[in-house]
């Protein structure tokens, strides 16, 4: 199941404090200062992993901490350094600050990384106090507090190109056959719950798609499925508008989609677009007033070798 948001609490380590200590030495007044100072708290890490494609792992747990620097030591020895804490999530993550919807971070790609809750500094020992007229000092600092942020966790997938349409128009069918994923196909309308990845291997090169649930008129007021995985369609640089060929309206259908992507974010609608009517064995007069870019049938495979020449 893919899981898409969650809301978490990350705290980094607190840092340890200095510590207040005399070496007892001859000839030395009260043996002189040698309290070593705090180690460092640990810091939370995020970091983009190429083998998650889910935040599924934030819904079961949902307090993350790194842990504290350890207090100095006397003989000027220095406080262990708390270990960081590295949460790993798919790429494509977006992290924000929940409070004041600051974005934290956009990890993209594999390997990217961002401090999300830094560890507090180390105190000072009371051996950095010392002066010729203060041979004996007895200050020392605390180790800094730890940060404690709330955070919301978005995944928007990574693909190139981004399948959409209304109910039954095809897009789970359309991408079986065009890429490795074995999407599930009936008859009933919102078939597919959740976005499906696949990927198009033509002529050497990889296109990733993604089939996004079916909109309908009003999934902006929450019909339908609503507009949940829109987002994962920001990413893409082309959208299919995949519509059935056998409506009565192929305009009317076209505009219901535009009109929700524009209602959730405008900028979708500036992407761009290639119009496919499917299911055209089953549509043999096509209104001939409506403009399209191609014409196939996902289930006989009619025109899907031309329409991956015009994908690549």
């Amino acid at each position: 199941m893919l899981v898409d948001s969650s809301i978490i609490k990350v705290i980094s380590g607190k840092g340890g404090d200095g510590a207040v200590s005399f070496h007892r030495e001859k000839y030395v007044a009260k043996g002189g200062p040698d309290g070593g100072d705090g180690g460092d708290g640990g810091d939370v890490i995020f970091e983009a992993a190429q083998n998650l494609d889910t935040l599924a792992e934030y819904t079961r747990t949902k307090t993350f901490k790194a842990s504290d620097g350890k207090n100095g030591f006397k003989n000027n020895m220095h406080g262990k350094n708390g270990d960081d804490l590295i949460l790993r999530v798919p790429p494509g993550t977006v992290i924000f600050d929940n409070k004041t919807n600051e974005i934290i971070a956009d990890l993209k790609n594999e390997g990217e990384k961002k401090i999300a809750a830094r560890g507090g500094k180390g105190g000072l020992g009371n051996v950095h106090f010392k002066s010729a007229t203060h041979q004996t000092p007895r200050e020392f600092k605390p180790g800094e507090p730890a940060e404690e942020i709330e955070i919301r966790l978005e995944l928007k997938l990574i693909a190139d190109i981004g399948i959409i349409g209304l109910p039954n128009a095809g897009k789970s069918t359309l991408i079986t056959a065009l890429t490795n994923v074995k999407a599930k196909i009936t008859d009933y309308p919102f078939t597919t719950l959740e976005p499906i990845l696949g990927v198009l291997e033509h002529k050497g090169k990889k296109i990733v798609l993604c089939d996004i649930p079916g909109l309908i008129e009003g999934a902006a007021q929450g019909r339908g499925l609503g507009h949940n995985f829109l987002k994962h369609i920001e990413r893409t640089k082309i959208l299919i508008y995949l519509l059935d060929a056998s409506s009565e309206n192929l305009q009317d259908d076209y505009r219901t989609i535009k009109n929700e992507l524009s209602q959730f974010d405008q900028g979708l609608t500036t992407k761009k677009e290639l119009i496919v009517l499917n299911k055209i064995d089953l549509a043999p007069d096509i209104d001939q007033n409506f403009k399209y870019d191609m014409a196939i049938s996902a289930a006989s495979g009619e025109g899907l070798d031309k329409l991956k020449d015009k994908l690549n």
